[in-house]
C-alpha cells in the first residue's frame, strides 16, 4: 500500500513541505490530490472540492510540476507556454499577457525561442514552473522541483517560490533537501506510506524523542573526521554519531563530559573543537525513521501504523507528548572497532614481492581486451529478458500461434470459385452443363439470377468471381447437332483466381464436347456439329471473357490491396507510438493534470494523424495510377469517403494499442501482432475462400479485410455503394467496436 492513513491540512498561502525517502508515497499523494490517480479509500478536498467528484474543476485551479521534466523537448519555450495556455482556455490577448508575466518572473525572456530540450536543468525547471503558472493557479503542486539542479539554480527557484507565496499562491512541495524543508511554513514527514510527524520546522526540532531528556547534541570538529567516526560511535555514552561536512554531529548522554568523550575517542583537546548545537530537521527525520524501522522490525506495528504526530506551536515544550513511531531512540550496539590496534600488515607476501604484480592483478590483466565483460553483459541481458514477461510471450508464444494459424490458413490452391448463373435455357442440357462445372470442384454455386442486371451486380460487387450465361437455345442446338455457345465471365481482378477459372472453363468445354460427339454421331448418322459457317466444330463452345483485368496484370490485383496495408501500417504505428512515447517521457501525465477533456485529448491526438492518413491516401493512390498504371474505374469521391472511414478505424487501433502498451517496445510488439494477420489473412495475398472455416470467419474481425475488398471493388470493378454495402457495413461495425474499446480503456489517470 503506497499511502496508509495519511491526514493533514494545508493553509492557504502557505508553503507545505512533504518529506520522506524514495518510495515513501510522496508522489502518490500528489497524484491523488491532482486527480490523476484514483484513491482506493479515504477522502480529500482540494480548494474545497472533492478529489473524486470534482476532479476536472480542481484541475482548472491548480498547477503541477512533476518530479521529472515533462514538457516537450522539441518545442521552444514560447511554444510550450502557448500550448499550456491554450489547454487552460486562455484567450489570445490574455495568453500574451500571461506569457509576458511568467517570462519576467522566471527570467526566461532571453530564451523564448530556444528548444526546451537544449535548456540546462535549472532553466528547464524554470520553464516547467512558468507553464504551471500560465493560468494563474491558486494552488501549486511541486514534486521535487529542485532535484538534479545545481545549488545556485535551487536558490533562485526558491526565491521564485517565495515571491509566489507572497502573492497568495499556496504551494505543496516535496523535497529531499533539509535546507528546503527549513524554508517551508509547515512540514510533514512520511515513511513507508505512513505520516510520522507533522508541524512547523521549529516545533519539530523540539520533540522530546529527537533529543530525549538527559541528552545533548554536540558538534565535534576534528582532523580526519571520517576516519575517527567509527571510534566515536563506540564511545560509551554516545547514542548516535554522523558525519556532517568536516565535522561530526553527536547525540550523547549528559553524564558524558567533553573531556571523557575526547579521551575515550583518542582525540587531543588541542586539535579539536566541541560545542553544543540545536537539533536540525535532518536529526528529526533520521531519528523518526530509525524509530519507525525499529518498530517494524520488532513486529509491534499494527495495521494502522504509528500514530501521526501533529505538532502545534504550543506543543514544542510539552514533555508529555508521545513519541512518533514508538518510544525511545534505538541505540547502536557497542562493540570494539574492527581491527583496532592491529596495524598495517600484509599476509603471505614478502617485502621483495611488493613491486611485482600479484596473481589477481595478472588474472585481471588477462581478462581485459575486446571480449572483456562478455559474460557479465550476457547474464545481464538474460535477466532483462526473464523480467520482461511480455517480451517472453512475444518471443516464444506468439510465433507458435502464428505459425499454426498461418500454416493452416495459407493455401495457394484455388477451389470453390464463387459462381453466379443466369440460365436462360432452363432445360436438362443446361442443368447438365452447370453440374459439369460444379463437379470440377473449381467452382461453387453462389447464386442463381434471372436477369442480366442482377448478373452484372453479382460480379461488380465481388460476391461472385465468375458468371455463367446459358443461352435460351442451348438445348435446341445440342439436339440439332449445331454448335452451342456458352458465355463465361471471369473477374480478372484477382489474377490467381482468374487463371484457375480460365483454365478450368477451357478444359471443361473440351471435355463436354468429347462427351457429346459420340452420341451425336450415332443420332445423326455420323454427322458432326458445325458452326454457323458450316465448318466442323466442337458441340459446346465456351467463350470465357476476362473482366476488369483482361491482361491478368498482377499489379492490378496487388497494388490496390497494398494501399490498404500501407494506410493501416502508417496510421497504426504513428498513433500508438506517439501516445506511448508521451507516456514514457511523462508529458502525458502532465496533460492529465490539466483540465483538457478526454474527448479533446483524444481528438487532438488523432486529428493530425488523420490528416496525415488522408495525405498518405492521395500519395499512394497517385503512385498506383501513375507509376503502376492501375486505373480507378469507380467513383473517386466514394473511394476517398470510405478511405477516411478506414483511416479512423486504423487510428482507433493505434489508440487501442496505446492503452495496452506502456513502452514503445510493447507498442511495436502489439502493432506487429495486428499487422501480420492483416497482411496474410485479409485476402491481400492469399484468397480467403480457401482458408479453413474457423479462420475464414475470423478474418471478418480484421478491418483490412473489408477495406481491401472496397478498394478492389472501386478501383478494378467500378463498384458503386450498393455493390459494396456489405463491406462498408462490416468496416463501420469494426470501426465502432474498436473506437468504443479504445475510448473506454483510455483514462485521464495513470492507473
Amino acid at each position: 500500500m503506497a499511502v496508509r492513513d495519511v491526514s493533514f491540512d494545508v493553509q492557504r498561502a502557505s508553503i507545505f513541505g512533504l518529506l520522506g525517502p524514495n518510495g515513501s508515497g510522496k508522489s502518490t499523494i500528489i497524484r491523488m490530490l491532482c486527480g490523476v490517480l484514483q484513491p482506493t479509500a479515504g477522502a480529500a478536498r482540494v480548494l474545497g472540492l472533492d478529489v473524486t467528484k470534482d476532479v476536472e474543476a480542481i484541475k482548472r485551479r491548480i498547477g503541477y510540476m512533476s518530479q521529472k521534466f515533462s514538457l516537450y523537448n522539441d518545442l521552444t519555450v514560447r511554444e510550450n507556454l502557448h500550448f499550456y495556455g491554450r489547454i487552460y482556455g486562455l484567450e489570445p490577448g490574455r495568453l500574451s499577457q500571461r506569457c509576458d508575466a511568467v517570462l519576467e518572473l522566471t527570467s526566461l525572456g532571453s530564451r523564448i525561442d530556444q528548444s526546451a530540450g537544449t535548456l540546462s536543468g535549472g532553466w528547464k525547471q524554470r520553464l516547467a514552473l512558468a507553464c504551471a503558472l500560465i493560468h494563474e493557479p491558486e494552488l501549486l503542486f511541486l514534486d521535487e522541483p529542485t532535484a538534479g539542479i545545481d545549488p545556485v539554480a535551487r536558490r533562485q527557484l526558491w526565491d521564485l517560490l517565495f515571491t509566489l507565496s507572497g502573492q497568495g499562491v499556496t504551494m505543496f512541495v516535496t523535497t529531499h533537501y533539509m535546507d528546503e524543508a527549513e524554508r517551508c511554513t509547515d512540514v510533514g514527514y512520511i515513511h513507508m506510506s505512513r505520516l510520522l510527524v507533522l508541524g512547523k520546522p521549529r516545533d519539530l526540532k523540539g520533540l522530546p524523542e529527537i533529543q530525549p531528556p538527559g541528552t545533548r547534541r554536540l558538534e565535534l570538529e576534528v582532523p580526519s573526521a571520517a576516519e575517527r567516526l567509527n571510534v566515536i560511535r563506540h564511545v560509551p555514552g554516545v547514542l548516535d554519531a554522523t558525519l556532517f561536512g568536516a565535522a561530526v554531529h553527536l547525540l550523547a548522554e549528559n553524564s558524558l563530559s567533553d573531556q571523557e568523550l575526547l579521551s575515550k575517542a583518542g582525540i587531543r583537546a588541542a586539535e579539536s573543537s566541541l560545542r553544543e548545537i540545536a537539533p536540525s530537521l535532518e536529526d528529526v527525520f533520521v531519528t523518526l525513521t530509525q524509530a519507525a524501522e525499529t518498530t517494524d522490525r520488532d513486529g509491534s506495528s499494527d495495521a494502522a501504523g504509528p500514530a501521526i504526530h501533529p505538532v502545534p506551536s504550543e506543543s514544542a515544550a510539552d514533555p508529555s507528548a508521545e513519541p512518533a513511531g514508538g518510544s525511545g531512540i534505538p541505540q547502536p550496539e557497542l562493540a570494539p572497532p574492527d581491527g583496532a590496534g592491529s596495524g598495517d600488515t600484509r599476509t603471505g607476501e614478502s617485502v621483495g614481492d611488493l613491486g611485482a604484480p600479484s596473481r589477481a592483478e595478472k588474472t585481471a590483466a588477462r581478462r581485459t581486451g575486446t571480449f572483456a565483460g562478455l559474460l557479465a553483459i550476457t547474464i545481464k541481458e538474460f535477466v532483462h529478458i526473464r523480467r520482461q514477461r511480455s517480451t517472453i510471450f512475444f518471443m516464444l508464444v506468439v510465433p507458435v500461434m502464428q505459425t499454426i494459424i498461418f500454416g493452416y490458413a495459407l493455401d495457394t490452391q484455388i477451389e470453390n470459385v464463387p459462381l453466379v448463373v443466369l440460365d436462360l435455357d432452363g432445360r436438362k442440357a443446361g442443368r447438365e452443363l452447370l453440374e459439369a462445372m460444379l463437379n470440377t470442384r473449381q467452382f461453387a454455386l453462389h447464386e442463381r439470377v434471372h436477369d442480366m442486371p442482377s448478373f452484372r451486380r453479382a460480379l461488380t460487387s465481388g460476391r461472385a468471381k465468375a458468371g455463367l450465361v446459358i443461352p435460351p437455345d442451348y438445348s435446341d442446338k445440342i439436339l440439332s447437332g449445331q454448335q452451342a455457345n456458352v458465355q463465361v465471365l471471369i473477374d480478372g481482378s484477382d489474377s490467381q483466381v482468374a487463371t484457375t477459372a480460365l483454365r478450368t472453363v477451357n478444359l471443361l468445354g473440351l471435355n463436354l464436347s468429347i462427351g457429346l460427339v459420340q452420341p451425336l454421331a450415332e443420332v445423326s448418322g455420323g454427322g458432326t456439329p458445325r458452326d454457323p459457317r458450316g465448318h466442323v466444330a466442337l458441340p459446346v463452345e465456351t467463350r470465357p471473357r476476362l473482366l476488369y483485368n483482361p491482361d491478368l496484370v498482377s499489379a492490378n490485383f496487388f497494388v490496390p490491396g497494398l494501399v490498404g496495408i500501407i494506410l493501416q501500417l502508417v496510421t497504426l504505428f504513428l498513433t500508438s507510438f506517439a501516445i506511448v512515447r508521451e507516456r514514457e517521457i511523462g508529458t502525458l501525465e502532465q496533460l492529465f493534470v490539466t483540465p483538457v477533456g478526454r474527448s479533446g485529448l483524444l481528438l487532438g491526438k488523432l486529428v493530425p494523424y488523420a490528416v496525415v492518413g488522408c495525405l498518405e491516401t492521395l500519395i499512394v493512390l497517385s503512385v498506383m495510377v501513375y507509376v503502376f498504371g492501375v486505373p480507378i474505374r469507380g467513383d473517386l469521391s466514394l473511394l476517398f469517403l470510405l478511405s477516411s472511414l478506414f483511416i479512423v478505424c486504423a487510428l482507433g487501433l493505434g489508440l487501442l494499442v496505446s492503452t495496452l502498451a506502456t513502452t514503445q517496445v510493447e507498442a511495436m510488439q502489439f502493432a506487429f501482432m495486428i499487422m501480420l494477420p492483416s497482411v496474410l489473412l485479409s485476402g491481400f495475398v492469399f484468397p480467403r475462400a480457401e482458408m479453413p472455416d474457423v479462420i475464414y470467419w475470423a478474418t471478418f474481425a480484421l478491418p483490412a479485410t473489408y477495406f481491401i475488398e472496397i478498394l478492389r471493388g472501386i478501383v478494378l470493378r467500378g463498384a458503386d455503394f450498393a455493390d459494396l454495402l456489405p463491406w462498408v457495413a462490416g468496416l463501420a461495425a469494426c470501426c465502432l467496436v474498436i473506437l468504443t474499446a479504445s475510448v473506454s480503456r483510455f483514462r485521464k489517470q495513470i492507473a
